[in-house]
């Protein structure tokens, strides 16, 4: 087992019940007090090695005029490893082991214990012996197993950053080993996933390439390894990823994704990929999902398939959840859960994520209809992210049947449209004339609804006392409201009504335009030339003597 011997003197500690004395014949002016523990010490041997204790002790007062108290309740290792830090100060004897390296080099951190207040400081020390450490596998293990001890008391991620650089430095078979023990051991999942996310951005410069996929990151004084390295290399750790919903977040997964598809890794490893991504779906962003396309055939910019795939993963999941399969009842179960959160937050991402991609020619409107239509329509409490996606979608495909235009409008709910969104939609010549007329009625039909509960306030005298109710909307202003109202209504009645009859005309239009054709004939030919070949034409009469 690792093991190094610091300091020279003799033992000049001892303890009695809960306190801590140092026999050094000078009295102590210091008092250290850990939890309930208690170190009677002196100042000049602590500031002379720590900077946290030298900026302590000289902001602290006195209290018997001899004495000076520091609490290091929050010193990672706790009282335990105070105890070989004092006597490190005193340069009394002790020793460094796999089993308490960890916990120094933490307190080590905390106490600020640097070059800078003495030459071969703690933190120098338990760096140097760490590298011994993880030369050999037992005493890695060891010092793994003694990380559970102080990660609990810690508030922020430094010290986990620290042990994940250190162990990164092994090959990939030891650290394979490494992670599949640590586990079997028990170490937080979280745990296991940081170290692994350290690791593949070490390993896998693939991962640092934001921009381009295919050239090398410039200034990198680390050699590269080659594609195909990478490739295994990430497959392995996909397959060392702890399996806990929400441990990976869904960024560095979609980032592993990205990276596999550039480096061709297995399709398998893809698939687990693609379906880890599904399962926390609700956690990405925009531009996460947007995952190039490089595949030997590109039609598209961007993976549209990718996403659709994952999309279906995370339904599947929702749907496995779900206690009903319908929508109405599934709504009044899960309304406000958490469920339907995550539904909200992933139409909200779909129709970002359409609107990002509709510009793309190349896409096709079953691709994207069908990606529209695979969120339930109680999950969007609004309409118009769709709308401004089918909207730039029409206008980036012009050559649309009317009946594909329709068949895409058929994705939102007409009555979710905000007013503005509604204004539009009724101006948008790129929205089939059938799509109009029934925004513009839905339209008429909620201001309608709201004149009559308006009036029925305004009628019922039950309702005169009601501070809060509607009818003081209505008498705000003389009923100003009301009649701007009834004048919007009437306008949407009028243009409604213009409309219809300009979509009759058409239709008659085209029925007189089809009736022409098939009577054109009948219709231009000269009636002196009816029938022609049916009647025998009379002999002319014979010429004059």
């Amino acid at each position: 087992m690792a093991l190094v011997k610091l300091g020279s003197k003799s033992e000049a500690f001892h303890r009695e019940g809960q306190t801590w004395r140092c026999n050094s014949g000078l009295l102590n002016d210091v008092s250290v007090e850990i939890g309930e523990m208690s170190f009677h010490l002196h100042k000049f041997p602590l500031l002379s090695r720590s900077g946290l204790l030298e900026k302590m002790l000289g902001e602290s007062t006195f209290t018997d005029g001899s004495s000076c108290i520091v609490q290091l309740n929050q010193l990672l290792g706790g009282a335990k490893s105070f105890e070989l830090i004092a006597k490190f100060c005193y340069g009394v004897k002790i020793e460094l082991t796999s089993m308490n390296v960890v916990s120094l080099r933490c307190a080590a951190e905390y106490l600020q214990m640097t070059e800078e207040y003495g030459e071969g400081n703690m933190i120098v020390q338990t760096e140097s012996f760490l590298k011994d450490v993880f030369e050999n596998w037992t005493d890695t293990i060891k010092a793994l197993e003694a990380c559970e001890e102080v990660l609990p008391q810690t508030r922020s991620f430094t010290f986990e950053d620290w042990w994940y650089e250190d162990v990164s430095f092994l090959s990939l078979p030891l650290y394979k080993r490494l992670i599949q023990a640590v586990e079997s051991g028990g170490m937080k999942p979280k745990n296991i996933a940081g170290a692994l996310i350290f690791y593949a951005k070490k390993y896998i410069p693939q991962m640092n390439k934001q921009s381009s996929f295919k050239n090398p990151t410039s200034g990198s004084t680390v050699s590269i390894p080659s594609e195909a390295d990478q490739g295994a290399l990430l497959e392995e750790i996909v397959d060392l990823l702890p399996t806990q919903k929400g441990v990976i977040p869904c960024r560095f997964l979609l980032r592993l994704l990205r990276t596999a598809m550039a480096l061709r890794t297995s399709q398998t490893c893809r698939d687990n990929l693609e379906k880890r991504v599904g399962y926390q779906l609700y956690q990405a962003s925009l531009e996460d999902p947007l995952v190039p396309d490089m595949g030997y055939c590109v039609e598209t910019l961007y993976d549209i398939d990718c996403f659709q795939r994952i999309l279906e993963h995370f339904m599947s999941v929702e749907q496995e959840d779900s206690t009903s399969s319908s929508p109405c009842i599934v709504e009044e179960v899960i309304e406000g859960s958490h469920s339907l959160m995550s539904l909200t937050m992933v139409a909200n991402l779909v129709d970002s994520y359409l609107a990002e991609v509709a510009a793309d020619a190349n896409l096709k409107f079953q691709k994207f209809q069908s990606i529209g239509a695979a969120v339930p329509d109680y999950a969007r409490p609004l309409s118009d992210g769709i709308y401004r996606a089918i909207d730039i979608y029409l206008k980036a495909h012009p050559w649309l049947t009317d009946a594909e235009r329709e068949q895409i409008c058929r994705v939102m709910n007409f009555q979710k449209l905000s007013p503005d969104a509604t204004t539009h939609a009724a101006q948008n010549e790129r929205l089939p004339l059938r799509v109009i007329v029934q925004v513009l009625f839905f339209e008429q039909l909620k201001i309608r609804t709201s004149i009559s509960g308006w009036l029925f306030l305004s009628d019922n005298p039950e309702n005169a006392n009601i501070p809060n109710s509607a009818l003081a909307l209505v008498k705000q202003d003389g009923g100003g409201g009301v009649v701007d109202m009834n004048e919007r209504v009437s306008a949407l009645e009028e243009e409604c009504r213009s409309m219809k009859e300009e979509f009759q005309k058409l239709e008659k239009t085209r029925s007189w335009n089809i009736f022409c054709r098939r009577n054109s004939k009948e219709y231009f030919e000269p009636k002196s030339t009816k029938n022609c070949s049916k009647k025998q034409m009379p002999p002319p009469p014979p010429p004059p003597p």
